[in-house]
């Protein structure tokens, strides 16, 4: 008998015929079934998902650690999402001296359950067309293929 939640033993499997079609995540799949075909278009990005491009860090870090009165940068994203004035104060502190830490990255880290999207929602809020531009090339041309490529590297 089922329950609520329904198990896969409770699950009737129809047959496949075209097997390449499908996009299965489940851990109890073939490893055939779980390769994400060409076809399939990556799921939305999340901040975690970006943390692995040095490049486009650079580039975020460049635009976004740097403090000026006009222009809204790490602290003012941190507050809206929540981070109180000691954890933006402390991540200020630890920008700053000889072992110092870049307070964009930290943000980011801190909110890397968050959608790539949420982020961009943010910059166009605070203005930050330079941003937007970046994360959106990012989407469009960089996720796809790392997406790809991971799951390829999962499956060996």
């Amino acid at each position: 008998m089922c329950s609520f939640f329904v198990s896969h033993a409770c699950l009737v499997f129809q047959p496949v015929e075209d097997v390449d079609s499908l996009l299965c995540w489940s851990s109890d799949c073939p490893k055939a079934l779980l390769a994400p075909c060409d076809r399939c278009s990556p799921p939305a990005p999340k901040i975690c998902d970006l943390m692995n491009d040095k490049d486009l860090l650079d580039l975020l870090r460049l635009k976004l650690d740097p403090s000026y009165c006009t222009v809204k940068n790490w602290k003012n994203f941190g507050s809206r999402w929540g981070m109180s004035y000691d954890e933006l104060t402390l991540l200020e502190q630890r920008s700053q001296g000889a072992l110092s830490h870049s307070p964009t990255l930290e943000v980011l880290l801190r909110f890397s359950h968050k959608g790539v999207s949420e982020l961009a929602e943010l910059c166009k809020f605070y203005q930050r067309v330079d941003v937007l531009h970046l994360l959106q090339r990012w989407q469009e041309s960089e996720w796809p293929q790392r997406w790809r490529d991971r799951h390829k590297m999962i499956l060996k």
